[in-house]
């Protein structure tokens, strides 16, 4: 870590719980000290000692253009000019609704909020207030935010109701979730014959990104939403990570399945704080002030926030290719370099991509839940990680996380980014 920053992490222990606003900022799965960014361009940070490095983190997925990129940077400053906040509904709020409905078909109404954490935690209470149940599924490694009733872990059968996944989340809440292996069909469909008659809804990563990148097996989420409506359950697209980002309709757009709900946040916010969840309109009916079930909050549909996802969609949406089609190019350029350098190496490595969403394994097993994950080589993969950050090389500080790609990335960046990996790995 630069000395710089080493001094100012210092600092900030004294006055932030760890000196971070995020836990995977603190940089415990790579034994190290964060470094602290001064300013950021296209694909490139720089630290405050004025090291720049090439960066494939992109504030967790939000710069989809890059960083700073004018169409954002303008919009925020000309509509800022008229006031930063109202409390009131305002134009940006109904176009960006406009926008998601129009290009994501499950969603026929959407509810701005402020964080992916509170999409997902209103998605689940309208879920149960629309159905009169009370439990919820989700799968192992699959991450929701840090609301109390998806803060669960597995326990140690398949079937077990959840664990608490942290101190100050009480049992009780945790009970109610059910918490099973993503990828297997047979725990689902026993879950379903025992207590279907009370399970409100099941929420998942349909491509879970918080382990990794993992795929589903081939019809897996078609069984989700066939057993769902069997039951007479909701099924929950979290978004947050893949919505607008790999397509206009996300996943669920790629893999032609109808969610009853959907969560997003990330790209549509083009770097600000926010959050929303929409889908059927009968089920959305029931969201106060129109039904029973209460949401709210004093920031949703910021107009800043709304003004620069909306320059930021219809930047992704114009051109020829447009963006969505250029960032599977380059995925595809940065997959088939990375392959063909590991190859060489003959080291066992996994890369599961899609679109500008990628992940190096190290191991040569099948990846397909968090348990495959966690078997990988985590020694090679710290040493990795420092070799590339010295090197001027920004990758995820965990193993268990995506990395994303975005327009700003250039073929050159990434040979660039090539030349840095093959001798980080030489160094190992």
């Amino acid at each position: 870590m630069s000395n710089l920053s080493s001094k100012l992490f210092a600092v900030a222990k004294q006055y932030i719980p760890g000196g971070v606003n995020s836990p995977v900022r603190a940089f415990k799965n790579v034994d190290g000290e964060p470094f602290f960014v001064r300013r950021a361009k296209g694909c490139r940070i720089t630290d405050i000692d004025g090291k720049t490095y090439i960066d494939y983190i992109g504030s967790w997925g939000p710069n989809i253009l890059g960083h700073a990129p004018v169409e954002i940077t303008n919009t925020i400053h000309q509509v800022a000019k008229d006031g930063i906040s109202f409390g009131i509904p305002n134009p940006y709020e109904v176009d960006m609704a406009r926008m998601i409905c129009e290009w994501v078909p499950s969603v026929e109404k959407v509810r701005m909020t402020s964080s992916g954490t509170e999409a997902t935690m209103s998605a689940i209470r309208l879920a149960r207030g629309f159905t009169g149940r009370d439990y919820i599924v989700k799968f192992d490694g699959c991450y929701h935010g840090h609301s109390d009733s998806l803060l669960v872990a597995a326990g140690s059968g398949a079937l077990t109701h959840g664990e608490p996944d942290s101190a100050g989340v009480p049992r009780a809440f945790a009970e109610k979730t059910i918490v099973l292996s993503y990828n297997d069909p047979d725990s689902l469909e026993k879950v379903f014959q025992e207590m279907g008659d009370r399970i409100a809804a099941i929420i998942v990563e349909s491509y879970p990104a918080n382990a990794g990148l993992v795929f589903p097996k081939p019809g897996y989420l078609a069984l989700l939403s066939s057993i769902t409506k069997k039951y007479g359950a909701l099924l929950i697209f979290d978004e947050v990570m893949t919505g607008f980002r790999l397509g206009r309709a996300g996943v669920q757009g790629l893999e032609h399945i109808t969610p009853d709900l959907s969560c997003f946040g990330k790209v549509i916010g083009g770097g600000l704080p926010v959050g929303a969840f929409g889908g059927r309109a009968d089920v959305m009916d029931r969201i106060a002030p129109m039904g029973p079930v209460y949401q709210a909050g004093t920031l949703s549909g910021n107009p800043l926030a709304m003004a620069a996802g909306l320059a930021q969609l219809r930047e992704l949406s114009s051109g020829s290719p447009n963006g969505f089609e250029r960032l599977d190019q380059i995925g595809r350029y940065f997959e088939t370099g990375l392959s063909g350098l590991m190859n060489q190496k003959g080291i066992p490595h996994r890369i599961n991509r899609v679109g500008s969403m990628f992940c190096l394994y190290f191991t040569d097993r099948e990846i397909v839940n968090v348990d495959d994950v966690m078997k990988q080589d985590m020694s090679l993969f710290k040493k990795f990680f420092w070799g590339c950050l010295d090197r001027g090389v920004y990758i995820a500080p965990s193993p268990y996380e995506t990395g994303f790609l975005s327009l700003a990335h250039s073929e050159a960046d990434i040979d660039e980014t090539l030349t840095v990996f093959e001798e980080a790995l030489a160094a190992i």
